[in-house]
């Protein structure tokens, strides 16, 4: 699996990392993803799938 992530478009609502924590983190000043990995262990896909289908602006996108 492979993640991008739109920063444009997040809105900042912190559900990524607050579902992978591994993969996903916010930055100090504005809340917006920062990608901490781009191809996470696959112990975390589930999680990372989730966090994907979880995003209010869809800024989250996987390549399987």
């Amino acid at each position: 699996m492979k993640v991008t992530v739109d920063q444009d478009r997040c809105v900042a609502a912190g559900q990524c990392a607050a579902t992978a924590p591994d993969v996903f983190d916010q930055r100090e000043d504005d809340g917006v993803v920062v990608l901490l990995t781009d191809v996470p262990p696959a112990e975390l896909a589930d999680d990372v799938r989730y966090a994907a289908a979880i995003c209010p602006a869809l800024a989250i996108h996987l390549m399987e």
